[in-house]
């Protein structure tokens, strides 16, 4: 195999995953949404479908079907590179593009019942809940890399694409809650968003420092025994764990930042609303003093 280079991002990509497939129907069916909003004359925010089809699955698709994808079982730091997007970045992009909003907004009669009720059921209740998303989030990575489970990865392509499938699906559950906007049950205020965000600053420095100072590689002797002249199994996996710490510090503190951007707008809101209240009433206590009138509760 040749050695890892920028440009075979580009010249090692590859359409032949089922999670292409599953990227282009999402992308399709989030753009036919907005389709049949505009088309009722009803509008959904650019902003939305550039981060959700753009930010979001665009991410997915830049360390699944490029040419990362080619080294993800050659070099555990290209693996590292994806497990990050996969769960720490591309789901905020998901989230914040609003998909079971617009998908709400589109349907009717039995199908948007049916998507309600999945919305509100107790599954979606449990695994939302921002506790339970948290500890699955910190725990699944510990399990994956220090147990079987990431050599199975490594020898069965099915087993692969799951573990992608699946990083993206716990990010979901763990930062849906916390920065998207469709609607969902037992929903924190931003305050214990904030501090469940903090709580997992140590997360990331603790794993990554411990794959960084590990006496056994990761998978074994999987990657000795592919027998790359290019590559030192040893380094690279130092550079693994390394990505991992600073990645995930990075992206928690860049979250922070955001849920404090919300909380703030959402703080701006209630005080607007509230100032539209005190001004109606006070319009009412006027209205009622020339007419003589008690005024209107």
């Amino acid at each position: 195999m040749r050695p890892f280079t920028v440009s075979a991002i580009f010249t090692e990509a590859s359409l032949d995953s089922w999670i292409a497939v599953m990227l282009v129907v999402a992308a399709g069916l989030y753009l036919y949404g907005v389709h049949r909003l505009r088309a009722r004359g009803d509008k959904w925010p650019l902003s939305r479908t550039l981060l959700f089809v753009g930010a979001g699955l665009g991410s997915i698709a830049a360390v699944t079907v490029s040419g990362l994808h080619a080294y993800d079982t050659t070099l555990v730091s290209v693996h590292m590179v994806q497990h990050m997007v996969l769960s720490m970045v591309a789901p905020i992009f998901l989230a914040l593009g609003a998909p079971v909003t617009l998908a709400l907004r589109v349907l009717r009669g039995a199908p948007r019942r049916r998507l309600l009720a999945v919305v509100h059921s107790r599954v979606a209740r449990v695994f939302s809940f921002p506790l339970v998303a948290y500890a699955i989030f910190v725990a699944n990575p510990f399990v994956l890399y220090f147990s079987g489970l990431y050599r199975l990865t490594l020898e069965n392509s099915f087993a692969h694409e799951v573990t992608h499938a699946h990083f993206i699906l716990t990010g979901c559950l763990f930062f849906w809650p916390l920065v998207g906007l469709d609607p969902l049950p037992g929903r924190w205020p931003y305050p214990g968003r904030a501090l469940l965000m903090v709580l997992s600053v140590p997360f990331h420095t603790v794993l990554g420092l411990t794959i960084m100072q590990s006496t056994t590689l990761l998978g074994g002797d999987w990657y000795p025994s592919l027998g790359l002249s290019w590559a030192d199994p040893w380094a690279d996996q130092k550079v693994a764990g390394g990505i991992l710490w600073a990645g995930g510090e990075f992206v928690s503190i860049t979250m922070i930042a955001v849920l404090v951007m919300q909380w703030v707008k959402q703080s701006e809101r209630e005080a607007r609303r509230i100032d539209r209240e005190l001004d109606r009433q006070e319009a009412a206590a006027a209205a009622a003093a020339r007419t003589g009138a008690e005024p209107a509760p």
